[in-house]
């Protein structure tokens, strides 16, 4: 055995401070990553839509991270007025900033239909299943990848639109639109409106227009969707 003397002590004592610090540091090194930077921010929360002032029907929807991303997904029960009850799902997938990755819809009335939608690279490869149909294809090209999807009756897609919206420029936005459950490309311009009022209560405005449509958003101070006015068709759906 090798005697040990005060030196050596000394010495063994410095490499074991230098071992422990060199361990301390590779941990630091090898931890996880802090996640990407994202528009998003996790909600959840329910919607009653009404129509001309009656209760129509009501959705759940939810924005989380899933899978190096985000899933944005809601459920909506509606019953206009002389219609059959209808059944909606939506499933968005997005990468952190706001651009789409995949969507899913299904529909459930007298008949149920639905559609797969992957994006990449600006286009967007639509798979359609009607019930009784084969299935059916069709590709559309939109330019960019960063594409708005507002679907009929699945009003969480316009609190995904909120976050997207560049708040830091503000000013109006002009984005390519897909409307998947009508097949139907387009563009929206966004902009921002300061401060709006409704029902007596003060939220931060954005206005979604079309040629022929208009959108009004009413968020809260961290740009959540609270409320959501379409003049035109006298729709309005808020928070529960």
């Amino acid at each position: 055995m090798i005697p040990l003397n005060s030196n050596r002590i000394a010495c063994l004592g410095a490499m074991l401070v230098l071992i422990a610090c060199g361990t301390a540091v590779a941990q630091k090194k090898s931890a996880a990553p802090s996640p990407l930077a994202s528009v998003f921010a996790q909600d959840k929360g329910k919607f009653t839509i009404q129509l001309d002032g009656r209760k129509v029907g009501q959705e759940q929807f939810e924005i989380a991270p899933s899978a190096g991303g985000w899933a944005a997904q809601s459920i909506t029960n509606i019953k206009p007025p002389d219609s059959a009850p209808t059944q909606v799902t939506g499933t968005l997938t997005l990468q952190g900033d706001g651009v789409p990755i995949s969507y899913q819809w299904t529909s459930q009335a007298e008949k149920t239909n639905g559609a797969h939608i992957v994006f990449a690279n600006g286009m967007a490869k639509i798979t359609l299943e009607m019930q009784g149909a084969r299935p059916y294809e069709e590709h559309m090209s939109f330019g960019t990848p960063l594409i708005a999807i507002l679907d009929d009756n699945l009003y969480y897609q316009y609190a995904v639109l909120a976050r997207v919206y560049d708040w830091s420029k503000r000013g109006a936005q002009s984005l390519p639109v897909l409307i998947p459950q009508e097949l139907t490309p387009g563009s929206i311009s966004v902009d921002s409106t300061g401060t709006a009022t409704a029902n007596g209560q003060s939220y931060e405005g954005l206005r979604v227009a079309t040629s022929d449509l208009e959108v009004l958003l009413y968020l809260d101070s961290n740009h959540r969707l609270m409320r959501l006015e379409v003049p035109s068709a006298k729709v309005s759906v808020i928070r529960e």
